[in-house]
């Protein structure tokens, strides 16, 4: 059966009536700090059709792992005020989640409203294995948008979960796929077509639940699949190494184990891992084997011996897909391993690879990082606008050398006369269906028609 999307919301229309909108908002914090503002950056191109489009939103979410129970340490609190600020308007904030707060605001809302409630897992029955609990706790959550609403299922790195905010709700209420997770969908049906051997993927980011999908989709396709960043730290304590204090999702490391287990023969990890005092940009470290990582040190970024062994990998890559950074890019000190994984890319796409970047920040980092070689990059762009960070989208505009083709998805690539370089490239604009084709020529360089997917 066809998956229902957005735009087939959009075109019944939504004026009027409140919608559901499951967000992934799962953003790290440092206190009641938001590091990294990515996901909620994702989120808002639907955020903003459906409010365009006169509805009212109610917003589920989770954050971290608060047990089932209320606990001030993992409230939304600072994801609403940062939401708000994105979307340029007022975010309530309900006390509760299906509670008498979240009801009464519910029911008070009015088109163009947004309305936050809590953090879904603060109810047990979110995650609840009793599917008779969770389907209780979706129905009290359909009931927010009342017998006229919908559902828009937005976040991608939970749809794969049974889970009452994700699963139950669907059943209840008439279901959309959201943007991001048509566009994820779209590039990975791109990446598990046909692709030319062999292939590599690159996956990196803070959490392997972000990337379960993607994994267990690409993983028996892939020649190599090289795994870095924050998620790297829960397979190595799979492999029953001692991690410090870096990131750590203990609920995923059978899945991890499993994982290594499946896909062992294809999956590599780092070697070495550059080791810090703590989350800050000036914070003392050093590089240390990644099964040595001292207690109380945390990993923000690959070593030297990983990027050379990732680097040995890709070289001989003939088609690269590349979704997440290696370490916490944005601190110089940690940098160096997306900047090593960037540069082996660039040879391997240099070498004849079709490259494809995917996700927000590592593909608007990775263009700009480009130009530093090449005459002109451009970027080619599923949307109207970037989903990365305001002071990363702020850089890339200000880039001369970098130029943009929104809505705009790569069909095809064909090899032509020129050494090391494509010939044609066949770009479809997803809202037009219109479908250009680029010819490079000899000015062009190595680099004229790297495609980006973002």
């Amino acid at each position: 059966m066809a998956v229902s999307m957005l735009k087939d919301l959009l075109e019944a229309g939504v004026e009027g009536r409140k919608i559901l909108v499951r967000c992934d908002l799962n953003v790290p914090l440092d206190g009641n700090t938001i590091t990294d503002a990515g996901r909620i950056t994702a989120s808002l191109p639907t955020l903003n059709a459906l409010l365009d489009g006169g509805a009212a939103l109610v917003i589920t979410a989770h954050l971290g792992r608060p047990g089932g129970q209320a606990d001030p340490e993992f409230s939304l609190a600072p994801v609403a005020e940062k939401l708000g600020d994105e979307l340029g308007r007022y975010v309530q904030l309900a006390g509760d989640v299906v509670g008498a707060d979240a009801r009464e605001r519910a029911n008070g809302l009015t088109d163009g409203d947004v309305l936050l409630v809590e953090n879904v897992r603060f109810d047990p029955r979110e995650t609840s294995k009793d599917e008779s609990e969770r389907a209780a706790f979706a129905a009290e959550l359909a009931e927010l948008v009342g017998e006229d609403g919908a559902f828009v299922s937005n976040g991608f790195g939970v749809v794969h979960r049974a889970q009452a905010s994700v699963y139950d709700v669907a059943k209840l209420l008439p279901a959309y796929a959201g943007d991001l997770v048509q566009s994820e969908v779209e590039v990975l049906a791109d990446l598990t077509g046909d692709p030319q051997h062999p292939y590599a993927v690159v996956l990196g980011g803070s959490k392997v639940s972000d990337k379960l999908a993607v994994i267990e989709a690409l993983a028996p396709k892939v020649d190599t699949l090289v795994i870095g960043g924050g998620m790297c730290f829960t397979f190595l304590a799979a492999q029953g190494h001692g991690v410090g204090s870096s990131l750590l999702q203990e609920e995923m490391i059978d899945t991890c184990k499993d994982l290594l287990a499946k896909f062992g023969d294809v999956i590599s990890l780092p070697v070495d891992v550059v080791a810090a005092d703590g989350f800050a940009a000036d914070a003392p470290h050093t590089t240390v084997p990644a099964d040595a990582i001292p207690d109380g040190k945390m990993g923000l970024d690959i070593g030297p011996e990983s990027v050379a062994a990732f680097a040995e990998k890709l070289s001989v890559a003939k088609t690269v897909f590349w979704n997440g950074p290696m370490g916490v890019f944005e601190f110089e000190a940690f940098s160096a391993g997306t900047r090593g994984v960037a540069e082996a890319i660039i040879t391997a796409t240099k070498d004849g690879a079709f490259s494809v970047v995917g996700g927000g920040d590592s593909a608007v980092e990775e263009a700009m990082y480009l130009t530093k070689y090449a005459r002109k990059v451009t970027l080619i762009h599923r949307r109207d606008t970037l989903r990365a960070a305001k002071s990363i989208q702020e850089k890339a505009f200000k880039n001369e050398k970098l130029s943009f083709m929104w809505d705009t998805v790569v069909e095809k690539v064909d090899e032509g006369d020129i050494p090391n370089m494509l010939g044609k490239m066949w770009v479809r604009n997803v809202k037009t269906d219109e479908v250009t084709v680029i010819e490079a020529d000899e000015d062009d360089g190595i680099f004229g028609l790297f495609g980006f997917i973002g």
